[in-house]
């Protein structure tokens, strides 16, 4: 009797897991393009616009984003976000939300799971989240827990990017960077260097551009890949299996990277100038 109990529970689970996958796919199954990504035409959408102000040197923090983040910067002193959500229903859409809180702390843009029942936590889609800003340039940067692509432009301020699934690139940063618990290649601009650069826990190649005048010290270990340069007057040194040492300049700011499956390439930023001291006094 028991045996025939299990077998008719797990016949009921089975069926209403088979509902709840079949209303998440909902609509037609003929692909829209919208702003740039598909959808289909069952799609459930809303967008999100809000602006503010924010004062120079603001953190703002990006988190929990099921989608790519787009940002754009500029000399301006006003932040605009857009977001747009898109799910096959609008139950799926109320299964996440996302919250702005324009703090005196930074600007928070956070997405999160709303509580939802069990069989929707299980088996139920998730809406995809696509982000779209537009900030001052002379801020800092986290963004954490994104599962899609970060792109930013050029920052006068620090960087920090955490547990990201997807290509990473920062036009510019300044200060310092730090990224961490990345699937995907990073690419990134350092104006200037204060306190440092970590990297570590990355599953992609990584490209460091320099800015002229930059000075650093590079130790990568526990590396899957090996380090080049295209910079001048740098020689990278490889002391063992998985491990690289080079000086940037005079040498000084460090640069730390660990756990790195690819490779890192030391290159120069776009417009930064290529001509070596040795010339410059020769000139």
């Amino acid at each position: 009797m028991k045996r025939i109990i299990l077998v008719v529970f797990l016949v009921v689970i089975a069926g209403v897991a088979g509902v709840v996958r079949s209303h998440s796919r909902g609509g037609s199954t003929w692909p829209l393009v919208i702003n740039g990504h598909k959808q289909s035409a069952g799609d459930v959408r809303d967008e999100i616009r809000k602006s503010y102000e924010l004062a120079p040197g603001t953190r703002v923090e990006v988190s929990g984003i099921n989608g790519w983040v787009k940002i754009e910067t500029s000399d301006s002193k006003t932040a605009d976000i857009y977001i747009e959500r898109s799910g096959a229903s609008q139950e799926v859409l109320n299964r996440r939300k996302i919250t702005i809180d324009n703090a005196p702390s930074g600007l928070i843009i956070r997405g999160e799971k709303t509580d939802g029942s069990f069989l929707s936590r299980m088996f139920g889609s998730s809406p995809t989240e696509h982000v779209t800003l537009k900030l001052p340039r002379q801020i800092s940067l986290l963004t954490r827990g994104v599962n899609g692509s970060i792109n930013v432009g050029e920052i006068d301020g620090a960087v920090e990017v955490h547990g990201i699934n997807g290509k990473v690139d920062i036009a510019q940063a300044s200060g310092s960077a730090e990224f961490n618990g990345i699937n995907g290649n990073i690419s990134v601009g350092l104006k200037q260097l204060d306190r440092g650069v970590d990297v570590h826990g990355i599953n992609g190649n990584i490209e460091l551009r320099f800015g002229e005048g930059v000075n650093a010290d590079l130790d990568a270990h526990g590396m899957n890949g090996k380090v080049t340069s295209d910079l001048p007057n740098v020689v990278v040194d490889k002391s063992h299996h998985g491990s690289y040492s080079a000086q940037i300049g005079k040498g000084g700011t460090s640069i730390s990277a660990s756990g790195i499956n690819g490779n890192i390439r030391l290159t120069r930023m776009m417009g930064a100038s290529t001509e070596t001291d040795e010339s410059k006094s020769g000139s």
